[in-house]
């Protein structure tokens, strides 16, 4: 069940790629949310910006309390194949930025998943830096640096496209 969870039912089994796998599904996994919420209409800003916020910590809070067994269940500090990190970056990234209707926010979607995984490959100061902390806290903090990264990449993007 641990191995479930820490893959993100699987995504980050991907033999190619795991961290963009979770990162997909995580960011489709948002939209259909919001399209449930929203029946398709632009939803409840308060809503939508506290379930960004619930699944952030809970994605957060999992990761940090279950890096340790990840790293000696798959025998390497932050494995690959551990991608609750990436889903915590994806929800970060998506917090703030523009509510449209459900046409306009796949954009968004899509804008969230290309800016957080720009930024979490580049790793720029401090994410690098935030690596090396111990445990869950360095698998989960360089996501979260490079999440406030694409987040403001977003927010200037959007708001000049939309």
């Amino acid at each position: 069940m641990r191995r479930w969870i820490v893959t993100l039912f699987g995504a980050g089994l991907s033999p190619v790629a795991p961290g963009t796998a979770g990162s997909l599904l995580t960011a489709a996994l948002l939209l259909g949310l919001y399209a449930l919420i929203g029946r398709g209409h632009a939803v409840d800003v308060w809503l939508w910006q506290g379930c960004l916020i619930a699944a952030l910590l809970i994605f957060s809070i999992t990761t940090i309390a279950m890096g340790g067994w990840t790293n000696r269940h798959f025998g390497r500090k932050d494995p690959g194949s551990f991608v609750l990190d990436e889903a915590a970056g994806i929800c970060l990234t998506w917090v703030a930025l523009p509510v449209f209707g459900i046409a306009q926010q796949m954009g968004v979607a899509a804008a969230v998943f290309v800016a957080f995984r720009v930024f979490d490959i580049l790793k720029p100061w401090p994410a690098k830096k935030l690596e090396h902390l111990p445990s869950g806290w360095g698998i989960l903090m360089d996501d979260l640096a490079a999440a406030i990264y694409a987040n403001l990449a977003c927010q200037i993007a959007l708001r000049w496209i939309f």
